[in-house]
């Protein structure tokens, strides 16, 4: 079963007049990881798609009608990182076993994609990014173990915390699509930050290990005209390439970060002065 929603882009102009209701409704993503289905947001930022499978029994990827196209992966390519109990995707008959913070990427032209969990009772949770694609790259597993880490932030800033590079250039070539792992360090709490934007491509982050009865106050926005959304464990959040995405939590938390656009360089951005923003 896939279950499916779009969102169109928002101006800056427009954000700026928005309550906590509509802010929630334009960039929030908060129906991931039900339990025997698919679930993808459709973003006209970059047509970037994020969201989840949950398999208690074998789930199928098929297209959606945004797609326009005679099957899901025909002009897209994808990343993969699970966040659940072991599992395998099955990519055109080739079986890729997941861990708990395993990464797979799958490279347009596939025409079967099959999620599956060991176990019905501690099922696999597929966090699924996917962008357009141009050419078709090899389908290739990243293990959390050989992702590029990167140690960043002091305990002094609360922003101390480990950056794992895992779909990314070096690891996997990729078309456009972008993904990674940040964990912060117990006592700290604040994540990209400084903030910075990057106009030449978009994000999604995904919030998970959130303690329970803790939260993520999310920062977006133009830096002079800045507006939050609490997050929830397994909740995302859309970032437009105009917006900040930043973060502090009521404890320390890992989110997943997946970005595209036109630039792939991950250290494309304009950093914002912590003093100036509004």
């Amino acid at each position: 079963m896939i279950n499916y929603s779009s969102r169109y882009a928002s101006s800056p102009q427009a954000v700026k007049e928005y309550n906590t209701a509509q802010l929630r409704s334009e960039f929030l993503i908060d129906n991931l990881m039900k339990e025997g289905e698919i679930t993808l947001t459709y973003s006209h930022y970059d047509r970037y798609i994020a969201g989840s499978a949950t398999p208690t029994t074998p789930l199928t990827l098929e297209t959606i009608d945004p797609l326009k196209s005679s099957y899901f992966l025909e002009r897209r390519e994808m990343g993969i990182i699970n966040v659940g109990g072991n599992g395998s995707v099955v990519v055109d008959g080739t079986t890729y076993d997941l861990g708990f913070k395993d990464a797979l990427y799958i490279g347009s032209g596939n025409k079967e994609v099959i999620f599956k969990s060991d176990d019905a009772k501690n099922p696999a949770k597929f966090y699924i990014n996917s962008a357009p694609a141009h050419t078709t790259y090899p389908t290739k597993k990243v293990s959390l173990a050989e992702a590029n880490k990167l140690q960043l932030g002091t305990m002094e800033t609360a922003n101390h915390r480990t950056v794992s590079q895992m779909i990314i250039g070096g690891i996997v070539t990729t078309c456009q699509l972008q993904m990674g792992m940040t964990e912060l360090k117990p006592g700290s709490v604040w994540n990209t930050m400084p903030a910075h934007v990057h106009d030449r491509r978009m994000e999604v982050y995904f919030y998970l290990d959130i303690p329970e009865n803790q939260a993520v106050c999310h920062f977006m926005g133009e830096p002079q005209e800045t507006r939050h959304i609490w997050m929830n464990n397994h909740q995302a959040v859309i970032s437009p390439p105009w917006s900040i995405h930043s973060g502090a939590g009521t404890s320390n938390y890992t989110f997943i970060w997946g970005m595209a656009g036109e630039n792939l360089d991950y250290g494309d951005m304009d950093v914002c002065k912590i003093t100036e923003l509004r």
